[in-house]
């Protein structure tokens, strides 16, 4: 893949991410659904909803989903087009827009490791639960899901993407995080989170061109992401732009 605006891989991408966070469907299944068992609504959901009958997809969700708090993905390229209105019209609520960046990885700029930090890839069970602790609270869990948490990333088993997860250390502590999932001939960045007290130093940042130098290294030519407004502003200086958006609808 060589262009930014070719958005069929990089939706691809971003399904075959959140499959790995607990699912037996397939990439390209009509209504594939994640379940990860997570106290966070992004971490279970479903993914797209084309060729198949509403109705039905959404009784499949609510009773493959009970018990979970989750969120359905929408983007017209991927679904159905009428699938957003007849979500709203089944008394689902538009949670909110994600915007979807993507950069070419021509020229990763070089960016300095804050000093007494060191990036350091995730290959042990513990290394994989200090990753997974460092992840919580800056997604809205609490340390409670640290022990399930630690148990999903264990368990992810490389089926759908070929994933590189990262730890940024300061002495004996894991204070930021990173992913990178490559699939479909594009790199995903996925799951950047920093603890509160070290945020604001320039960490993510420099972990986020480590995972984009992972990718280079590996012959990919673009990076795709979704982020928040805050983590956007990153991003575009790393050179991400804005090229297209998904909506996510809650019930």
């Amino acid at each position: 893949m060589d262009s930014v605006d070719d958005l069929a891989p990089q939706l691809a991408n971003n399904r075959a991410y959140w499959l790995g966070w607990g699912s037996t469907s397939a990439v390209d299944d009509d209504l594939p659904i994640y379940r990860s068992d997570l106290r966070h609504g992004m971490l279970n959901g479903v993914l797209r909803a084309r060729g198949i009958d509403l109705a039905t997809a959404v009784s499949r969700a609510r009773e493959a989903l009970a018990g979970t708090s989750w969120m359905w993905w929408y983007h017209p390229l991927d679904s159905d087009v009428a699938v957003a209105d007849l979500l709203v019209h089944r008394g689902a609520t538009l949670a909110g827009t994600v915007p979807l960046m993507a950069a070419r990885l021509d020229d990763v700029p070089e960016v300095p490791v804050p000093s007494g930090v060191r990036l350091e890839p995730a290959r042990t069970n513990g290394d994989l639960a200090a990753f997974a602790r460092t992840y919580l609270v800056p997604n809205g869990m609490t340390m409670t899901d640290a022990d399930a948490a630690a148990q999903v990333e264990i368990s992810r088993d490389g089926r759908l993407d070929d994933q590189l997860r990262y730890v940024a250390w300061f002495g004996d502590e894991p204070v930021a995080c990173g992913a990178l999932s490559i699939s479909h001939g594009v790199a995903g960045i996925y799951n950047m989170a920093t603890i509160a007290a070290f945020e604001g130093r320039g960490i993510g940042t420099a972990l986020a061109v480590e995972l984009l130098t992972q990718a280079r290294r590996r012959g990919l030519k673009v990076a795709t992401l979704t982020a928040s407004p805050r983590g956007a502003l990153v991003y575009r200086r790393l050179g991400f732009d804005a090229v297209s958006e998904y909506r996510l609808f809650s019930f």
